[in-house]
């Protein structure tokens, strides 16, 4: 009876740790998305010419703004900048 219970709780200490860890990861890109800098994002394309790059911007969503409408002016309507991640420096 005592293997079950020392069992039961590795198992649900494990699991915390991985929710812990999830959820530490997860805040982490939530700040990055809200951050000032470069952020790297993946443009597709619906006639399939897609590209990554990087863009500067006070947070994510300005980069994609930013970009959104660079990608616009060089004439490629159909393509749309999906955020990926914030780059160092």
């Amino acid at each position: 009876m005592n293997r079950i219970w020392t069992a039961l709780l590795v198992a649900l200490m494990v699991t915390a740790a991985g929710v812990a860890v999830a959820d530490n990861l997860a805040s982490s890109k939530q700040a990055d998305f809200f951050a000032p800098g470069k952020h790297r994002f993946y443009v597709w394309c619906a006639n399939g010419t897609d590209y990554t790059t990087i863009e500067r911007g006070r947070s994510a969503e300005d980069a994609q703004m930013k970009l959104y409408n660079d990608v616009k002016a060089k004439g490629h309507p159909a393509c749309w900048p999906v955020w990926q991640a914030k780059v160092a420096g």
